[in-house]
């Protein structure tokens, strides 16, 4: 694979050792940015995420991180994969929390709702399968049914549906899986997803920069 090396954002809301490691095992190498600045020669990114919006989008920005983020992603057209909170971090925003998002993609952040008349747990926690509307993506295409695993308590709606990849059904269709041209994100946790994330992390490492 060329350009296999990946830099993740050193970020305490990410699971970045997991992340890493998974990496490793489909073949690729990874530098952990400890600064922005030791993120400026990046040719693929991975910003990986749990917690509370504010919390993450406060950190990103009192540590520097969104200047060089968009200076590569939206100028330089670095590939970047975002992933659960990482991912939400690309829209306009989230009900859980009143800061922007980096508004790389048009849409914002629910909260799902459990009523009587259609009770869902929340987190949605737990495996599973995907419906996926565009098969350009890093998706990877296998005989066996897709399944990822999910936990999160919020879910994105598109504001543009040209940008939706995939979706998973919790109550009802919610965003799985988004890309909007060298912008990649998902909901679920490819590095806890065995073989079907090794595929997609994989796929993500032989993106042409």
């Amino acid at each position: 694979m060329e350009n296999a090396v990946v830099h993740i954002p050193n970020l305490s809301l990410g699971n970045t050792q997991s992340v890493a490691n998974m990496i490793k095992r489909v073949g690729g190498e990874v530098i952990i940015a400890m600064t922005p600045e030791d993120l400026s020669s990046a040719k693929k990114i991975i910003l990986p995420g749990v917690g509370a919006f504010d919390e993450g989008m406060n950190e990103l920005r009192d540590q520097g991180w969104i200047d060089v983020l968009n200076k590569l992603v939206l100028e330089k057209k670095v590939p970047i994969l975002g992933i659960c909170l990482g991912m939400q971090f690309f829209f306009e925003g989230s009900e859980e929390g009143e800061l922007p998002g980096l508004s790389w993609i048009s849409g914002r952040l629910k909260r799902f709702v459990s009523t009587h008349e259609d009770p869902i747990k929340i987190p949605h926690m737990g495996w599973n399968a995907l419906n996926v509307y565009r098969r350009e993506s890093i998706i990877p295409e296998m005989e066996e049914e897709l399944r990822y695993y999910f936990v999160h308590s919020y879910h994105a709606i598109c504001g543009d549906v040209d940008d939706l990849v995939a979706t998973a059904h919790h109550g009802s269709d919610i965003t799985a899986a988004v890309q909007r041209n060298n912008i990649y994100g998902v909901q679920f946790h490819p590095e806890k997803s065995h073989t079907f994330g090794m595929a997609l992390l994989k796929n993500f490492l032989s993106v042409k920069c």
